[in-house]
């Protein structure tokens, strides 16, 4: 790994934190899609997983009055159970066909939180659960359990602060989910790939990232923070389906 690949990494992972101090989310959907750019799909996805669950860990203890626990736990069991099926994709695709999940995956829930949010009403454990193995996939094949819950709040008109508390113990064992399944499915990426030290200096941006986005909450907004996260996500998105559909054409 070059310095300047590890000064993007740490760019990526310092700003993804500090907007899910802002907005509840945005560590999977800015490192996940950009990591994967600069280090391949599984490595990438890897590496944002880990950054993850420190991020949630540390804002799950500053966010704990807002969690509704009741939700997380109707959310938890098929995360579990999409984090195996999601294991188990990235065993056995090979890199083309990963970076087209990571892309199609990213664009297609950013689509669905933005455009589905007035014509969603869902009610009852089935919205909970279906949204919960969802998001479970998509953190281990794309890094990004967040647009499978947004699309779950929008729908059962769950206020912003309780769910965006309640996402931080969600990440955390979605991204420990993802890590553990990877590695008892084989599916972790290479030391030459990212070396052991990569992964400390990763962590260690987290709190960096989420003491400039508790300054910056003081002074942006939430709607702008959003957009931001959003438009990252998006065009990291678009290039890694485009990389994968060019991977499967050739």
């Amino acid at each position: 790994m070059s310095w300047s690949i590890l000064l993007l990494v740490l760019g990526a992972v310092v700003l993804g934190a500090g907007l899910q101090r802002v907005s509840g989310m945005g560590l999977g959907l800015v490192a996940a899609p950009t990591l994967s750019l600069l280090l391949g799909p599984v490595a990438g996805v890897t590496l944002s997983n880990v950054a993850a669950v420190a991020a949630a860990l540390v804002l799950a203890v500053v966010m704990r009055r807002d969690i509704d626990w009741r939700r997380f736990r109707s959310v938890a069991p098929l995360l579990l159970a999409g984090s195996v099926a999601g294991a188990l994709v990235v065993r056995t695709a090979d890199t083309a066909v990963l970076d087209t999940v990571l892309g199609a995956t990213v664009l297609v829930a950013i689509a669905a939180a933005l455009g589905l949010q007035r014509h969603l009403n869902a009610t009852g454990r089935l919205p909970a659960l279906t949204s919960g193995a969802l998001a479970g996939f998509m953190n281990t094949t794309a890094g990004v359990a967040g647009p499978a819950m947004t699309v779950y709040a929008v729908a059962s008109r769950w206020g912003h602060r309780s769910f965006a508390a309640t996402l931080q113990p969600v990440f955390l064992l979605a991204n420990l989910a993802s890590v553990i399944t990877k590695g008892l499915a084989g599916a972790t990426p290479a030391a030459d790939v990212v070396p052991w030290w990569a992964w400390g200096v990763a962590v260690a941006a987290v709190p960096v990232g989420i003491g400039l986005g508790t300054v910056l909450a003081r002074r942006v907004s939430l709607r702008a923070a959003r957009s931001v996260a959003l438009t990252v996500a998006t065009a990291g998105g678009v290039v890694a389906l485009v990389r994968g559909v060019l991977g499967l054409v050739s």
